[in-house]
């Protein structure tokens, strides 16, 4: 289950990141025929999220625990002390920001330019916010890996 988790987790962010960007540039060249995938897309933008927050807090409470100590005992004890710190936090942000990009997408219609550019916003924020999410866990794995290989080296 745990190796299930590690996958699953960054996928459906990736993915969830992939939607919003297809939002923002569906929004940027919208007409009447993309008005439904739009929606459609927004608002499996924030289903995924969703999923994405449930699989990685799952993993936290009952997986987390140990690597956490390995983390804050090796070299890398910023993979936790900052990213970590800085993911659980930021995250939720980006949750709010995906549950009100279908509520916006759904407003949405070619001619109302004020609701294409909350689309635009929301949607562009959410990309840059889940990159930097996708990077966080990235070094929140690899300080597992290096406090790991010197446990295993005897270091």
């Amino acid at each position: 289950m745990e190796t299930f988790l590690l996958l699953a987790h960054p996928v459906t962010g990736g993915l969830a990141t992939l939607a919003a960007l297809w939002v923002f540039v569906d929004t940027l060249n919208a007409g009447e025929s993309s008005v439904a995938r739009i929606k459609n897309i927004s608002l499996i933008c924030a289903i995924l999220m969703w999923l994405t927050y449930f699989l990685g807090g799952y993993f936290y409470v009952v997986y987390y625990y140990a690597d956490k100590a390995f983390i804050k005992a090796g070299p890398w004890a910023f993979g936790h002390n900052f990213f970590m710190e800085a993911k659980e936090h930021v995250f939720l942000m980006l949750l709010i920001l995906a549950t009100y990009l279908p509520i916006a997408a759904y407003s949405y219609v070619p001619s109302n330019k004020s609701v294409r550019k909350i689309v635009l916003w929301v949607a562009g924020l959410i990309v840059p916010t889940s990159l930097s999410m996708e990077g966080s866990g990235a070094v929140i794995a690899l300080a597992a890996k290096v406090a790991l290989l010197l446990k295993v080296k005897g270091v």
